[in-house]
């Protein structure tokens, strides 16, 4: 199969670099959607309290965070974690994460 594509891609002029360009670009493409994966599912998991992008449930107990920035999402997820801010949970949960976990989590769910 690849030689067939070599021979249509060597037609098409484009020749066996061409080839080789996409079979070395293709893990790359599948690395990074890995890693987007696993960022999105660590923003997903606040999404069990706080509901999905952190809109929440109105009158559910539980603070709406989608208005908050990103800077402001990460002081407060490190003050948690650092027990400097306690809560129900959210100080048990912080400390599960690394410094770099909560700051993906803060890009994806704050505000720009």
């Amino acid at each position: 199969m690849f030689f067939q594509s070599a021979r249509t891609l060597s037609k098409l002029g484009l020749g066996i670099s061409a080839a080789g360009l996409l079979a070395v670009s293709t893990p790359a493409m599948s690395q990074s959607t890995a890693s987007n994966i696993n960022q999105m599912g660590l923003a997903a998991t606040c999404a069990n309290c706080h509901g999905t992008n952190g809109v929440g449930v109105p009158n559910a107990g539980m603070p709406q965070i989608n208005h908050l920035s990103s800077e402001a999402m990460l002081t407060q997820l490190k003050a948690f974690k650092s027990g400097a801010r306690t809560g129900t949970i959210m100080h048990q949960l912080a400390k599960g994460y690394t410094d770099e976990q909560l700051q993906t989590i803060s890009n994806i769910l704050g505000k720009k």
